[in-house]
C-alpha cells in the first residue's frame, strides 16, 4: 500500500544517512591515522573545518554580523553584500579619521611652511637694510678669503657669461631690425604678418553657421536635461556614485561634454591656428619671398587658448603666492570682503584643471570638458569664454581674418551660452583622471 511505501523511502533515507555518518567518521579516522604516521602531509579535513569554524564565528562576533536566518537560504551574492556592509561600517570611520589627521598635518605643515617664510622675509629685508652681510670667509681671516675668491682654471665667472650671453642677444635683434627695415623698404612686408597666400584658398568662404547651430542644439537638450534633473532645492546634480554607472557618466554628464564641450570647441577652432615665433622674427622679414604652394599654418585647439591666456596673465604665480596657499589650507579668504572677480576664478581654474591632468597626460579635449564642467558648477561660462574672447593678442595672434571669432566677437554664442547662466550644477570635473588617481591611492 500507499503508506507502507513511505515507510520503506523513510527507512532506507535513514540507512542512507547512517551510512554517510559512518562513511564520514570512518574517513576522519583514516586522515588522523595517516597524518599521525606521516604518510599524509596535508591536517585531516575535520581538524582544518573545525578550525576554520572557529575562525569564521570569530569574525561573524567582531563585525557584529545578523545571522540568526539559515545560511543555507541566502544566496552567495547576499552573503557577499552582508559581509561587506559590516566591513565598511569599521572601515570606513577609520578611513574618515586618517583623512582627517592627514588633512590636519597638511595644514600644519603649511602654517610651519608659511612661519619659516615670514620670518625670512623679515630677516633678509634688516640684513638688507643694515647694507652688510657677515660671511663665514670673513672669520677664517683674510688669507682664506682671498684664496677662495681667485679664479680657478679655465672658468667662466657667472658675471661675464651673463654679460657675454646679453651681448649676443642684443647683436641678433641688431641684426633682425636691420634685416626686416631692408624688407619693409623693397618688398613691403612687415613683422608678425603672413602672407595671404599661406592660407588655403577654400578656407576663406568656411561658412559657420552649421558650427553655430550645432552649438544651439548642444545648449538646448542640456538646458532641457537640467530641468528634467531639477531637485526640489532648484539645485540640479549628476547622480550619486552608487547609482551612476563607470563613474557619474549619467545622461547629464554626458551631454555636457560629449555635446556642449565639443560644440563649443568646434565653434572656437573654426580659424584657429597657432602663429610660430620662428616666422614672426626670422621669416617675417622675407615672408612676401615664400611660394604660394607652403603649406599652411598648423591647427591649434581652443584648450591652449586658454593655457596661453593663463601664461599670459601670470596665472601659476598668482595661484602659488603664499596668502592664497595659506587661504587654500585652512579655507580662509584671502581677499576679505572683495568679490572674486571672473580673471581670477579663470585663472584658480585653468590651475586646477593642470594640476590634475597633466600628471596623467590627459589629451586637450578631457582638459576642457573638465574646465566646462568646472564654469557650469560655478556660473561662470559666459564669463570665462568671454575673458578669451575679448583679449585682444589672443584673438590677432590666432585667429584668422575670415573666423567666427574675428567676424562676430563670438557675441551669438555667448549669447547662447546665457540660456545656462541660471542653472545650478553639480558635474563631476574629474571624470577623465578619477580612476586613475584611485589606482595611483591605492599603491
Amino acid at each position: 500500500s500507499e503508506r507502507e511505501k513511505q515507510e520503506h523511502i523513510e527507512v532506507q533515507k535513514e540507512k542512507q544517512r547512517e551510512l554517510i555518518l559512518q562513511l564520514k567518521t570512518q574517513l576522519d579516522d583514516l586522515e588522523t591515522f595517516a597524518y599521525q604516521e606521516g604518510s599524509y602531509d596535508s591536517l585531516p579535513q575535520s581538524v582544518v573545518m573545525e578550525r576554520q569554524r572557529m575562525i569564521i564565528n570569530e569574525l561573524i562576533k567582531k563585525l557584529d554580523m545578523d545571522l540568526s536566518e539559515d545560511i543555507a537560504t541566502l544566496s552567495p551574492e547576499e552573503l557577499r553584500q552582508r559581509v561587506d556592509a559590516a566591513i565598511a561600517q569599521i572601515v570606513n570611520p577609520a578611513r574618515v579619521k586618517e583623512q582627517l589627521v592627514e588633512q590636519l598635518k597638511t595644514q600644519i605643515r603649511d602654517l610651519e611652511m608659511f612661519i619659516n617664510f615670514i620670518q625670512d622675509e623679515v630677516g633678509s629685508s634688516g640684513k638688507a637694510e643694515d647694507g652688510h652681510c657677515e660671511c663665514a670667509g670673513r672669520k677664517d681671516g683674510g688669507g682664506s678669503n682671498k684664496a677662495n675668491t681667485r679664479p680657478s682654471g679655465n672658468r667662466v665667472n657667472p658675471e661675464d657669461a651673463r654679460k657675454m650671453r646679453e651681448a649676443g642677444l642684443h647683436l641678433m635683434r641688431r641684426m633682425l631690425a636691420v634685416l626686416q627695415i631692408f624688407a619693409v623698404s623693397q618688398f613691403g612686408c612687415a613683422t608678425g604678418q603672413i602672407p595671404r597666400t599661406l592660407w588655403q584658398k577654400d578656407q576663406a568662404n568656411k561658412d559657420y553657421s552649421p558650427l553655430v547651430k550645432k552649438l544651439e542644439l548642444s545648449v538646448e537638450r542640456v538646458r532641457q536635461l537640467a530641468l528634467k534633473h531639477q531637485q526640489d532645492d532648484h539645485v540640479i546634480s549628476s547622480s550619486s556614485l552608487q547609482d551612476v554607472p563607470l563613474g557619474g557618466r549619467d545622461e547629464l554628464t554626458l551631454a555636457v561634454r560629449k555635446e556642449l564641450t565639443i560644440a563649443l570647441r568646434d565653434l572656437m577652432a573654426h580659424g584657429l591656428y597657432a602663429s610660430s615665433q620662428g616666422m614672426s622674427l626670422v621669416l617675417a622679414p622675407i615672408a612676401c619671398l615664400i611660394p604660394a604652394f607652403t603649406s599652411s599654418p598648423q591647427t591649434m585647439h581652443p584648450w591652449e587658448l586658454f593655457v596661453k591666456y593663463y601664461n599670459a596673465k601670470n596665472g601659476q604665480a598668482f595661484v602659488e603666492s603664499p596668502a592664497r596657499k595659506l587661504s587654500q589650507s585652512f579655507a580662509l579668504p584671502v581677499t576679505g570682503a572683495v568679490a572674486i572677480t571672473p580673471k581670477q576664478s579663470l585663472l584658480t581654474a585653468i590651475h586646477t584643471v593642470l594640476t590634475e591632468h597633466d600628471p596623467f597626460k590627459r589629451s586637450a579635449d578631457s582638459e576642457l570638458k573638465a574646465l566646462v564642467c568646472m564654469a557650469l558648477n560655478e556660473q561662470r561660462l559666459v564669463s570665462w569664454v568671454n575673458l578669451i574672447c575679448k583679449s585682444g593678442a589672443l584673438v590677432q595672434s590666432h585667429y584668422q581674418p575670415w573666423s567666427y571669432m574675428a567676424n562676430t566677437g563670438f557675441e551669438s554664442a555667448l549669447n547662447v551660452l546665457s540660456r545656462l547662466s541660471t542653472l545650478k550644477f553639480n558635474l563631476p570635473v574629474d571624470l577623465a583622471v578619477r580612476q586613475l588617481k584611485n589606482i595611483r591611492d591605492a599603491f
